[in-house]
């Protein structure tokens, strides 16, 4: 029965969209990262992200991470800002002791600009932070 299945609440994972220098060019990039403040590892993760308004919809775009250990971030995606007037969607599945878990994470239409960006500690780095 429906009441029966737990589905468990995800804590201490995040997503990070940070403004970077590119070493390659010298330009500014924004670099979206997830974050594990979790003591385990996550396995299998899942990320699907999309943009999205009333009017416009991107492409869906989907990563595979096999493995981010425990206490740790992995950069995952390079976000153009064109997507800035859109809603942007990121839903996460992973495996944390073997059960299933599912979080969505939006950064709303005009969220994602350099007068939001604080520090990060846990990246040592200045973004926005979405939880």
């Amino acid at each position: 029965m429906k009441k029966d299945i737990e589905i468990p609440k995800v804590t201490d994972v995040e997503i990070a969209v940070v403004l970077e220098t590119n070493e390659i060019d010298n330009k500014e990039d924004w670099n979206v990262y997830i974050l594990n403040k979790k003591d385990v590892d996550l396995e299998m993760v899942v990320i699907v992200s999309q943009g999205f308004s009333d009017t416009k919809t991107t492409s869906v775009f989907r990563r595979k991470i096999d493995m981010l250990p425990a206490n740790s971030y992995q950069k995952f995606e390079l976000m153009q800002p064109e997507l800035f007037d859109l809603d942007n969607r990121f839903q996460v599945t992973f495996f944390e002791n073997n059960r299933l878990h599912d979080k969505t994470f939006i950064f709303q239409a005009e969220t994602i600009q350099e007068g939001f960006l604080r520090d990060i500690e846990f990246l040592g780095k200045r973004g926005i932070v979405c939880k």
